[in-house]
């Protein structure tokens, strides 16, 4: 379970085993947790909520959206060296 990098005290994430998803991040405070927020990254560079489970509050969302549009190509390069794929698949 790679850890990407944290905002106070949100850790932005992905699972080891994706089962062949988009690339996407999950976002949680602590320990990551099955319920966390999940983020679809976008082949434009941006980003999408695929849910907010972890029940983030709007302001801090918003700011994290802005912190892994910021970071999409770190995010990108994680991904590839992680699950060793030379492509990336996106949700959009």
């Amino acid at each position: 379970m790679p850890s990407l990098f944290q905002v106070r005290n949100y850790r932005v994430f992905f699972w080891s085993n994706e089962n062949n998803e988009p690339i996407h991040v999950h976002i949680g405070v602590g320990k990551p947790l099955s319920n966390s927020t999940k983020i679809w990254l976008t082949s434009k560079g941006g980003c999408i909520i695929s849910n907010n489970n972890s029940r983030i509050h709007q302001h801090d969302l918003n700011e994290l959206l802005e912190i892994i549009s910021a970071q999409y190509f770190f995010i990108c390069t994680a991904w590839k060296d992680h699950f060793k794929v030379d492509t990336i698949n996106y949700y959009c």
